[in-house]
């Protein structure tokens, strides 16, 4: 019979106390990183298996959290929340907790859902994803004292709740210079319709970038619904155009897919750059965004694990990591 790893054959393994091993399953927060992954690496290495049962019976947490799963729509941008959580799963697991996901069509219908799960089960807290202005659910659960995080930020009031992000505006100001460094003067921009806070900064950045380099952005602004077919029909309408752009930057994947499929149809030498770097752009070599999100995922599970502990009076310090731009083919 193998012999039963406890947190004293952790601790041994790892070259650290037994409380800090603790720490790291039930307060990782207070450990120092790279203590923390010594000890997860150990954890890895030897198979530990925390009793949960009496863990939950010291701590009073079911160590289970909630997060949503989205619609379906055109299988390229919802590959972004499938690795988030897949991330999420990872990093819950690490830190001694499970992951509850649930369908909702939208937020009235996410909102419904959080008296059923908080009925039947006893859940810890949520990570939201897709925050907008007025974003009701947060206020929904704020109200009713249930511990959450955000990946994506209080668009009203930064500081109004915990949140991991990925700034979107530096994303595609990394596009515009990159575009303005080989050579393009017209750099027009495809994006969704003004209101977003996603979107809108991220128009944020390709404005911004061209104004500073002295390149007027009057006329180069389109806005559409997310989508290949909507992105093929504003990028040919730009084509058209008698003084056409020679580059495209695109707010999602799918529109730049879309862009590029009129780029070629029609002949035109223009660049194009999508944002979020799916399966779809690295294979038929689209240039486009990256965003951390194994690393968001960590951070929205470390944020919310400070909010379980009480360590803070007030949320945690919200974080906002930087993306990058992976050049290919089409630029």
């Amino acid at each position: 019979m193998a012999q039963k790893v406890t947190i004293a054959t952790v601790a041994r393994h790892a070259q650290v106390s037994r409380q800090t091993v603790s720490n790291v399953l039930n307060a990782p927060h207070i450990v120092r990183e790279e203590t923390r992954e010594r000890v997860r690496a150990s954890i890895a290495t030897l198979g530990y298996r925390a009793n949960q049962a009496a863990r939950q019976m010291r701590t009073g947490r079911s160590r289970l959290i909630a997060v949503r799963i989205e619609p379906t729509r055109d299988g390229i941008n919802g590959s972004v929340l499938d690795r988030f959580l897949h991330g999420l799963t990872e990093a819950a697991g690490a830190a001694g907790y499970r992951v509850l996901l649930y369908p909702a069509a939208d937020a009235a219908g996410e909102i419904a859902t959080y008296d059923d799960l908080l009925g039947a089960y006893e859940l810890d807290g949520f990570v939201l994803t897709h925050t907008d202005h007025g974003d009701a659910r947060a206020d929904w659960l704020a109200e009713h004292g249930v511990p959450f995080v955000t990946f994506g930020r209080p668009w009203d009031d930064p500081g109004r709740h915990s949140w991991v992000d990925v700034d979107g505006a530096e994303g595609t100001a990394q596009a515009t210079r990159h575009l303005i460094g080989a050579g393009h003067r017209r750099i027009a921009f495809v994006g969704w319709p003004a209101g977003s806070g996603v979107g809108d900064d991220r128009r944020a950045g390709w404005r911004s970038t061209l104004t500073a380099a002295g390149l007027d952005p009057t006329g180069l602004d389109r806005e559409t619904p997310d989508g290949i077919r909507q992105g093929e029909q504003v990028a040919r309408e730009l084509l058209d155009h008698a003084d056409p752009p020679t580059a495209l930057v695109c707010t999602s994947d799918s529109l730049a897919v879309g862009a590029l499929r009129a780029v070629r149809e029609l002949g035109h030498p223009a660049a194009v750059t999508g944002f979020d770097d799916t399966p779809v752009a690295q294979v038929i070599g689209l240039t486009s965004v990256s965003q951390p999100l194994a690393e968001v995922a960590a951070r929205c599970m470390d944020l919310l694990v400070a909010l379980l502990d009480g360590a803070r009076p007030t949320p945690p310090d919200p974080v906002l990591l930087a993306p990058t731009l992976v050049l290919r083919q089409t630029t």
